[in-house]
């Protein structure tokens, strides 16, 4: 069912599925939108296609007209009830009742979502994380939280950010202004794609992603500070920054991605000796 503006009041008062604040929902009411955030992920048939959080499903009308394996998880029994009557019978679609954080991501080659704010980096975290045979995510977030994924340096980089470019690239694809949803949210949200590397390592992303989590514990203090608390020799740190090109008095957010790969790399080699 094409979700838009002339059907959807209709639509919440007869299936009572209210947009629910504590879910962060928020229901896309322009097909053009919908469509246009389908196509951004090149699904191909044969695509096993994992879709978050579909609500009444303005995304999912689109999605199950391109493969031929598509889930959909939400945690609200009453989109889940909404959307077994609108594709119970459609034997393409397995519509799924969880926390995405708890099921099972590893299945699937591409994943789409409309992320409520206040998951949006602990879920882009778990798909990095856990996802491992993705090759592509196209995301809708609030605009604020984009420079938090795609900045590499400055107050908004993070470890989360390590992580994504470790892995690959992420893409702003294009904005959808406040109004096309329904109820309006406070800001406009951005649409992502996150293109996987398919030769990169998970496993070491994610040891170096946990280690600059522990540098970046103390922002204000510098890559010096933070590092000597781990390794507890002021020396031997400044010959590991030395050997990394990475200058002593630089803070957290001024380490670049692959520089933080490079001296995660020579600390395990430390820790090794």
């Amino acid at each position: 069912m094409k979700i838009d503006r002339s059907n959807i009041f209709e639509i919440v008062n007869k299936s009572n599925a209210r947009p629910d604040k504590d879910y962060g929902q928020n229901f896309l009411v322009e097909p053009d939108v919908s469509s246009k955030i389908v196509n951004s992920l090149d699904i191909n048939v044969n695509d096993k296609v994992l879709e978050i959080g579909p609500g009444l499903g303005s995304l999912t009308h689109f999605l199950c007209e391109e493969t031929n394996d598509l889930t959909v998880v939400d945690i609200d029994e009453r989109m889940i009830a909404f959307l077994k009557i609108i594709y119970g019978s459609n034997k393409n679609i397995s519509i799924v009742q969880n926390d995405i954080r708890k099921h099972d991501v590893s299945k699937y080659d591409k994943v789409i979502a409309n992320l409520p704010y206040n998951i949006t980096t602990e879920t882009i975290v778990f798909l990095l994380l856990k996802a491992i045979n993705v090759k592509k995510i196209v995301l809708m977030i609030q605009l604020d939280s984009f420079p938090h994924f795609f900045d590499v340096k400055g107050k908004e980089y993070g470890p989360q950010s390590v992580l994504l470019h470790l892995l690959g690239d992420c893409q702003k694809l294009f904005q959808v202004k406040a109004g096309s949803f329904y109820p309006a949210p406070k800001c406009s949200s951005v649409v992502l794609s996150i293109n996987i590397n398919p030769v990169c390592n998970h496993q070491e992303a994610e040891d170096v992603y946990n280690f600059s989590k522990s540098l970046f514990l103390n922002r204000r203090k510098t890559i010096s500070n933070n590092l000597s608390n781990i390794i507890k020799d002021k020396e031997l740190t400044s010959r590991l920054l030395n050997e990394c090109g990475i200058e002593s008095n630089k803070r957290p957010e001024e380490i670049s991605p692959l520089e933080y790969l490079e001296l995660y790399r020579k600390y395990k080699n430390l820790l090794k000796s």
